[in-house]
């Protein structure tokens, strides 16, 4: 039976993310896919195209309204993909008692954040560019190492190389858990 991955979109959801295709490709095979759109979890509406807007939206109450959509929804164990914002999401529902045995978040920055971890497998990877990403001090403080993607910016996972390091890590993880 495959293990069950929960894919976490960034704000911008799934329906114009072209890039998904390619973690699909490379993941099914080995896992059951399911997807979760981050705003439709969050009750955010498709019609707001401004960034600032959709993004103050999961913050003023978007964010806790998908954990709890989220959690609501998978019962059994799971691992987690996520992307930006899917991440936080990911973190948060596991902190609040979603079953995950792995959570990989890409460009999750919000994650800077926090000052607890959840109890699961945490691989983290951020461009280096971005200047949203946790700090050292951050990661050594909550106990994490970060993959840092040295010239990488905050879209680091739309990235065919990217995509492929982060599968192969996502599968490699999955033989040492």
């Amino acid at each position: 039976m495959k293990t069950r991955l929960v894919v976490l979109s960034d704000l911008w959801g799934f329906e114009n993310s072209l890039w998904i295709k390619k973690y699909e490709e490379i993941l099914t095979s080995d896992y059951d896919l399911v997807y979760y759109d981050s705003r439709e979890l969050a009750g955010i509406d498709k019609n707001i195209v401004n960034e600032k807007e959709i993004h103050l939206r999961f913050i003023n109450g978007g964010i806790c309204n998908a954990v709890d959509k989220l959690r609501e929804s998978e019962k059994n164990e799971i691992d987690i993909l996520s992307f930006s914002i899917g991440g936080t999401i990911g973190w948060k529902a596991t902190m609040k008692g979603l079953k995950t045995n792995n959570l990989i978040a890409i460009s999750s920055t919000r994650l800077r954040k926090e000052t607890q971890k959840p109890n699961c497998n945490i691989h983290l990877t951020f461009g280096g560019n971005d200047i949203h990403r946790p700090s050292k001090d951050w990661a050594e403080m909550i106990g994490l190492t970060m993959n840092i993607i040295k010239d990488g910016t905050h879209d680091i996972y739309t990235q065919p190389n990217v995509i492929k390091s982060i599968c192969e890590e996502f599968k490699n993880t999955r033989t040492m858990s």
